[in-house]
C-alpha cells in the first residue's frame, strides 16, 4: 500500500539528512559519492535516503555512462507548499485577531487612565 504523494513528500522532508541532500541539490547535479561527502554514514545508508526521496519524487537520476548523477524535482515540494500556505493563513488571520483584541485592551486602558487623571484634577 503506497502512501498518498502529499504523505510521502512530508515523510521525506522529515528526516534532516534528506532535507540536507536535497538543500544541495539546489545547486546541481550530483552523485551519490559527492552527495555523501558531508555526512558521517555508508554509502549504503545514504542510498537508502535517496531511495525515501526518489519514491517522495524529490530526485531524479540519471545515467551517464558510469555515474548517475541525481538532481533535484521540486514539483511534489510546491504541492506541500500550497498545502501549509492555507495553515499559514489561518495563523496569521488568527495573530491579526490576537493583535485587533490586544489594541483594543490597550485603548481601553489608556482611556480609564485619562479618566482617573482628569478625575484627579477637578
Amino acid at each position: 500500500m503506497s502512501a498518498d504523494p502529499l504523505s510521502q513528500t512530508f515523510a521525506a522532508l522529515a528526516d534532516p539528512t534528506r532535507r540536507a541532500i536535497l538543500a544541495r541539490l539546489c545547486s546541481g547535479e550530483a552523485t551519490v559519492s559527492e552527495l555523501a561527502e558531508p555526512f558521517e554514514m555508508s554509502m549504503p545508508a545514504v542510498s537508502k535516503h535517496l531511495k525515501v526521496l526518489e519514491r517522495a519524487g524529490l530526485v531524479a537520476r540519471s545515467r551517464e555512462a558510469q555515474w548517475r548523477p541525481c538532481r533535484l524535482d521540486a514539483a511534489p515540494l510546491k504541492d506541500a507548499a500550497g498545502w501549509l500556505e492555507r495553515y499559514r493563513q489561518f495563523w496569521e488571520q488568527s495573530l491579526d485577531r490576537l493583535q485587533d483584541y490586544l489594541d483594543e485592551l490597550q485603548m481601553k486602558k489608556t482611556k480609564e487612565k485619562e479618566g482617573d487623571e482628569n478625575g484627579r484634577k477637578s
